[in-house]
């Protein structure tokens, strides 16, 4: 217990927690360390919005397509009729071009082969059938064959790369992340990424890297913080724009009963399209 400038006492608890926390104001490392903090928790929150509004957007084109979609179909196809009665009627070309038009819009629902063509190749699930079951990103070829130089580095790159090739266990798992990078690069006949893959493969592997100091490691964190912000704006700035969320941004508080709106709308015009025709064909 020690005697302080006012003639009171201090514990030495307390004179070490003063110092300490004194210390810590100095610490230049300290108000980067609060920015980081409060960066964090803003884009945590930054992103728990814009990943909430896209749920909506997603949830709300299903929901629309599922529900919609017939009564649009129905449009459509009272259009073809109505357009073709009157053609019936009158026998003008323009009449008969116009129902021509109208009934190429009615889109005939395919048949179970085509619906799954698609899915089946030779050898059973299609690469993108399979990766869609898998929940993994489809990214279909831009062409049958691979360009020549897309060939030519793929063919490059295994013959450096291929596990077989490898001394030890790690040397092989090594190499065969690697190469299924490469072949799903060829796959694609992405030459710009072969490219990469191959300037990667040259320089050997990556050596440790020597530890940061903590400012670095503040520094660093702020520069991906402020990157993944800019990432994330973009995404919110592209739901927003969208159709579907152009919609949802007129109706924020209840976008179900949007849906119950546009319905009632449908079926109003489906109503009057059915009078028409059966006025016309009368």
């Amino acid at each position: 217990m020690t005697d302080d400038a006012t003639g009171g006492t201090t514990t030495r608890n307390e004179t070490d927690g003063q110092q300490a926390e004194q210390a810590a104001k100095q610490r230049p490392e300290a108000r980067l360390e609060k920015a980081v903090r409060a960066a964090e928790q803003a884009l945590i929150e930054f992103e728990i919005a814009v990943e909430t509004f896209r749920v909506e957007v997603e949830n709300f084109s299903r929901l629309h397509h599922q529900r919609l979609g017939p009564m649009y179909a129905r449009l459509d196809e009272l259009d073809a009729l109505i357009a073709e009665a009157r053609a019936s009627r009158s026998g003008d070309p323009e009449d008969l071009r116009k129902a021509q038009e109208a009934r190429a819009m009615v889109m005939p629902l395919p048949g179970i082969e085509e619906l799954f063509s698609d899915w089946l190749d030779s050898d059973g699930l299609s690469p993108e059938a399979e990766a869609m079951l898998n929940e993994q990103p489809v990214q279909p070829p831009k062409r049958v064959r691979p360009s020549e130089e897309a060939r030519k580095l793929y063919r490059e790159l295994a013959r450096k790369a291929h596990p077989d090739l490898a001394q030890d266990e790690a040397e092989r798992e090594r190499r065969d992340e690697f190469i299924t990078r490469v072949n799903a690069a060829y796959g694609r006949g992405d030459e710009r990424l072969l490219r990469e893959l191959a300037e990667e493969w040259a320089a050997g592997p990556v050596p440790p890297a020597a530890q940061p100091s903590e400012s670095e490691e503040l520094y660093a964190r702020l520069e991906w913080l402020s990157r993944r912000k800019e990432l994330l704006t973009l995404a919110a700035h592209e739901l927003e724009e969208s159709a579907i969320g152009a919609m949802l941004k007129m109706a924020q508080d209840d976008p179900d009963r949007l849906l119950e709106d546009i319905a009632e709308q449908l079926l109003g015009q489906v109503s009057e399209r059915e009078a028409e025709l059966a006025g016309l064909v009368q």
